[in-house]
């Protein structure tokens, strides 16, 4: 995410304080308006549900405009949407996924198999800037059965097919190839004013599903978290997304709701496989061992937090429960010796400020591993470049994940060939177990295998994943249907409303 210069921050909110003019500030006007403040910038911001979704502003943007095959359920299983059914053959490389016959595009238009296949292939072919959606299909031997059920292939015997479509997978109509303005859609809203950056959507009466409460959501891309959370306490907005915990523990004093989206946060620290020191097994355990964990959190997190224990993704139904990891500086210093830096080594920690954190995460480190003889340069990287420039390619970095499941982070960042593989984490056999787990029919083996590999990264791998955060947002009284989901889950807000 990219932070904007104070200057375009107080233009942001003076165009959310205009907004809020123009509609009018009665309790009978805004029940009908909900302003959304959320992560973003309008430098980059994009019509494109296919490519990258770095700006959160735009992924619930899309995810208002347009229909996904599936959704993350209240239980974590996965839940229809645009899919009604799917069902595997017994090798489990061919599914059937049935649509449903009700869904129309804003032009009228019938949602068909043909325009579901389109936009899969359409991501696949995007695959370097949305890090390998589809990575699991193949897709030029899937094919439309008819208006109303796809084939889909996958490259080796896969069982979570209905997860792999969760979420992301907007449909747009086929051989759509003009997005420098919003595509007709499917979904609960339409978009009727504004541009990317500062977007008006309004509720489309013909959609499918339950009807949305809220006439017209509005949502900014603000990419100072405390300007967000400032909208909210002045007024200015309704919600503001992914706000700081001081943010969130001022806002409960002044009787703002504070919503959580319980452990989504985490900032693993990234050790590079391929790079001195971290290529040592010995110093990476060192550094896993020197981190005092819960000074971290009590200092990143507070209230909204709890100790990490290197599990990448904590929250994933399929996460291990183990022993905690606890700090052992003698251990540390022994290993430190073992890898021949008895006498210590200087090293470069990247970080940046695009989320409230992640460069307080550095300065604290930094003095925790002095005590191991790691001597810690702290480098504030611009948001405008670190996840260009600094993301997958530094050898010691703040990272940042929100949420999202093993399955996900598996693709993007676990296999040699991932193109995200930050840590160059390359492991054959690892990579043999991981496809053997997810050709596994049985739910619970699969659960099983799965945690297992995770189990191998926390213990061989480069993250150090020191403690986990809740996802923090705020919200004027009265707002009401946000969702608290982690990962894609929180996109859907089609059913928030403001009843005071």
């Amino acid at each position: 995410m990219t932070r904007l210069p104070r200057r375009l921050v107080l233009l942001a909110v003076a165009a959310l304080t205009t907004t809020a003019c123009a509609t009018g500030s009665t309790a009978s006007t805004t029940a009908e308006l909900v302003r959304y403040a959320a992560v973003g910038s309008a430098a980059t911001a994009s019509n494109d549900p296919h490519g990258g979704l770095g700006n959160e502003s735009d992924a619930l943007r899309f995810a208002l405009l347009y229909d996904v095959l599936t959704v993350a359920g209240p239980d974590g299983t996965t839940a229809p949407r645009l899919a009604t059914a799917w069902e595997p053959d017994s090798t489990l490389t061919r599914w059937t996924i049935t649509l449903r016959t009700d869904a129309t595009f804003a032009d009228g238009r019938k949602v068909r198999a043909a325009d579901a296949l389109f936009s899969l292939r359409r991501m696949q072919s995007k695959a370097a800037e949305n890090y390998g959606r589809m990575a699991m299909f193949d897709l030029d031997a899937s094919r439309a059965l008819d208006e109303s059920t796809v084939e889909l292939r996958t490259r080796s015997p896969f069982a979570a097919v209905p997860e792999a479509l969760q979420s992301a997978t907007f449909v747009v109509p086929e051989g759509t190839s003009d997005f420098s303005s919003p595509p007709p859609g499917s979904g609960p809203y339409r978009m009727t004013g504004g541009d990317p950056a500062n977007a008006a959507l309004e509720r489309n009466d013909a959609w499918w599903g339950p009807k949305p409460p809220t006439k017209r959501i509005e949502i900014r891309a603000v990419a100072d978290p405390q300007a967000r959370a400032d909208a909210v306490r002045s007024g200015q907005a309704d919600v503001a997304g992914s706000v700081s915990p001081t943010a969130a523990a001022q806002a409960e004093s002044a009787g703002v709701q504070v919503l959580r989206r319980p452990a989504v946060t985490t900032y693993p620290v990234v050790m590079r496989l391929d790079q001195a020191p971290f290529d040592k097994p010995e110093v990476r355990e060192a550094v896993k061992l020197a981190t005092d964990r819960k000074q971290l959190t009590d200092t990143v997190f507070g209230a909204y937090g709890k100790v990490g224990n290197d599990l990448l993704t904590p929250g994933d139904p399929t996460s291990p429960r183990l022993p905690e990891r606890n700090r052992d500086l003698d251990r540390a210093r022994a290993l430190m010796a073992q890898a021949g830096y008895a006498g210590g080594t200087s090293v470069t920690l990247h970080t940046t400020t695009a989320y409230p954190g992640m460069d307080s995460t550095a300065t604290l480190l930094s003095a925790q591993l002095a005590e191991i003889g790691l001597k810690v340069a702290v480098q504030v990287d611009p948001p405008e470049s670190f996840w260009t420039k600094t993301y997958a390619q530094a050898g010691f970095y703040v990272s940042y994940l929100g949420g999202i499941g093993f399955l996900d982070v598996s693709r993007i960042a676990l296999r040699a060939a991932s193109p995200t593989n930050e840590t160059a984490w390359k492991n054959p056999s690892w990579e043999r177990d991981l496809d053997a787990a997810l050709a596994e029919p049985d739910a619970a083996k699969r659960a099983g295998a799965l945690g297992a590999l995770q189990t191998a990264v926390r213990d061989e791998g480069g993250y150090l994943v020191w403690g986990v955060g809740d996802g923090l947002d705020l919200a004027r009284a009265g707002v009401s249907g946000l969702p608290t989901g982690p990962g894609f889950a929180r996109l859907f807000i089609d059913q928030v409303r403001i009843t005071a």
